[in-house]
């Protein structure tokens, strides 16, 4: 009994106390998601009845065994009433097992599908809803979520079948030996489901607090303990601040963890006392009815058993509703997600990049970034309300074509638009008017896969995976071998460093490359593009960062992954466009000046004083950014 009344509070703790209505279109979208294990479900339903039925018959042929024992019948009865349980016992056990194996069946399939359709659907969402969203509030829709709404399925959908199968059969077998008795027995029903229910509401209330307090601890790790964080906190000198408050918050959850175990603890220890009282209850009032010959001693025998098996579904039966609407909140959270329309997706009738050479073309471009609201959820980015703003143009009327083979330059100050020029080509967003045209046709009569396979792009960051350097460079292209990745390395000149690596190729390059040195990193980006053997190259600021050494060493693996290529180039040092066939100075999100290098410098306009900034005397260090 103190196991089953545990279990009952563990369910209610675990419940969010949610009183919504339920939603129809969601029990809809639920069937759906349960239709491909039918048959599973149905089977598992099955064994939890028959459970129930097996579960009371043992009090009712221990009822047997004692009366065959009073009685004096033989010891060939007893032996067989207790075979008979013996067999049932097993049964019991075996189905029990197949019932578990059937559940993890159901629940694990079901995590299966809502976690990879949402994986799918978070795919296919544009960067600025990445750029918006917590990762780790995203994460929990993957996890937490996903295991809550699995429960419906696993434990809540199971123990309402089972638990009011064995609560009608035994309030009936009870009833039918006596009446008087379980009606008593009933009267303390109040006393025991009331405070479950009560503390099961003080228990939910310190479990979200506990939650609330392990998850700002986990944030602070998280931060601190990346490569990023760790060196901010040693540059700023604050490892002593930084672990006061991390204790701080640890003590806090000991505090919480202190409370909630002592609050088990008392509503176990009264729970385990009802449960005494009632079987007094039973034992005395049967005792007296079996002293005065209207019961007999296995009647009084199977009250107490059956005792202990109606208090436990009557309990969570009482919370089920609870549980009901525990799994629903898990469900349209993830619903939630799978309901954000992607603002970019493909037609049904995208074509494919024409083989060949390909052009680049801006033709009246103009793009504002969306607003918050058209790609994100306010629970995903920890806010009461999503910000309106947005839309305005960062992109005014943009035009520029850049034939097969050219290299285009975006050069102008920070914050003047050309990455989200560069963001446009790869469809990353879509333009808000004009289009942008790849081998002659707009992106957005593309496939995506054919857009990936023609246009390659190399950021200032850098990012690689925590996987090894083989990984991070076959993410290009799968079906690469051996030979064609070294070879992607040499012309990268990044061969000689991974040959003197510990484990070659398999070297695992650390959190976003941090194992590598910046120009390294660059390098290892640029073998990656060579790989994947694009037709068009967007290199966005790939030097920035890089000191004089290191950009020496990925320009000349620059002037590889060029060669042949359609390019467009975002600089902020002019020594490194001068080559270009066409400089575009953007300003505001304006194309202000083109021409080339020496054009440029002749007329005497924002080029020319760029140049100047950088490469007069005492200037050479001053740079523009992105």
């Amino acid at each position: 009994m103190e196991v089953t009344a545990w279990t009952s509070l563990h369910s209610t703790i675990n419940a969010q106390q949610d009183r919504r209505p339920l939603s129809r279109a969601s029990l809809r979208r639920i069937a759906a998601f349960a239709r491909p294990h039918r048959r599973g479900l149905t089977l598992f339903l099955l064994l939890s009845v028959v459970t129930a039925l097996l579960a009371v018959a043992t009090p009712v042929l221990a009822s047997r065994v004692v009366t065959a024992i009073v009685d004096g019948r033989g010891t060939g009865t007893v032996t067989r009433l207790a075979l008979l349980i013996a067999v049932i016992a097993v049964a019991e056990a075996g189905i029990g097992l197949l019932a578990r194996r059937l559940s993890a069946t159901l629940g694990e399939g079901l995590i299966l599908d809502l976690r990879t359709a949402v994986f799918d659907h978070v795919q296919r969402m544009p960067v600025a809803f990445f750029t918006r969203t917590r990762t780790g509030a995203l994460v929990s829709r993957l996890n937490n979520d996903v295991i809550g709404a699995q429960r419906a399925f696993s434990n809540t959908l199971s123990g309402v079948v089972a638990n009011t199968v064995t609560l009608l059969l035994t309030l009936a077998v009870m009833l039918g030996i006596s009446w008087q008795i379980t009606l008593l027995a009933l009267v303390l029903l109040p006393v025991f489901v009331l405070p479950a229910r009560r503390m099961g509401a003080r228990m939910a209330a310190m479990q979200r607090e506990a939650s609330t307090l392990n998850a700002a601890m986990g944030t602070q790790m998280t931060e601190r303990f990346s490569a990023p964080g760790a060196t901010l906190v040693k540059l700023f000198g604050r490892p002593a601040d930084e672990s006061a408050e991390f204790a701080a918050r640890a003590a806090r959850v000991r505090d919480i963890g202190i409370r909630t175990a002592m609050a088990q603890s008392a509503f176990i220890t009264a729970l385990t006392l009802v449960s005494a009282l009632a079987l007094a209850l039973v034992y005395g009032l049967g005792g007296y009815f079996a002293l005065r010959g209207s019961l007999d001693a296995g009647a009084v025998v199977a009250l107490a058993l059956l005792l202990t098996r109606l208090y436990a579904p009557l309990t969570a039966l009482a919370g089920a509703r609870v549980e009901v609407m525990s799994a629903m909140v898990s469900f349209e959270r993830v619903f939630e997600i799978l309901d954000l329309e992607p603002l970019i997706a493909q037609k049904p009738d995208a074509r494919r990049v024409p083989d060949g050479p390909v052009a680049v073309e801006f033709d009246g471009v103009s793009f504002g970034y969306p607003s918050a609201d058209k790609v994100s959820l306010a629970s995903l980015e920890e806010v009461a309300t999503l910000d309106a703003r947005g839309g305005t143009q960062v992109l005014h009327e943009v035009s520029f074509r850049a034939e097969p083979g050219q290299m285009i330059a975006l050069v102008g100050s920070s914050g003047a638009g050309k990455s989200t020029i560069a963001q446009l080509l790869p469809r990353l967003y879509d333009a808000d008017a004009g289009a942008v045209r790849l081998g002659g046709i707009d992106v957005r009569d593309l496939t995506a896969d054919s857009i990936r396979d023609t246009l390659g792009m190399v950021t200032q960051d850098g990012h690689l995976f925590h996987e090894s350097v083989r990984a991070n460079l076959l993410l290009a292209r799968p079906g690469a071998d051996e030979a064609e990745i070294w070879e992607a390395l040499r012309r990268s000149r990044l061969d000689g460093l991974v040959a003197s690596l510990p484990d070659g190729l398999d070297t695992v390059v650390g959190e976003r490359g941090y194992r590598l040195s910046g120009g390294e990193r660059q390098r290892l980006t640029i073998a990656r593009l060579l790989l994947a053997r694009q037709r068009v190259v967007i290199l966005d600021e790939a030097t920035a960062h890089l000191d004089s050494t290191s950009e020496a060493a990925v320009q000349e693996a620059l002037g590889e992954a060029l060669a042949g290529r359609t390019a467009v180039v975002i600089a902020h040092r002019l020594s490194t466009v001068q080559a270009a066939d066409l400089i575009l100075v953007v300003e505001d999100g304006r194309i202000v000046e083109r021409g080339t290098h020496p054009e440029l410098l002749a007329a005497g306009g924002r080029y020319e004083e760029l140049y100047r900034t950088q490469f007069a005397p005492g200037g050479a260090a001053r740079t523009t950014g992105a």
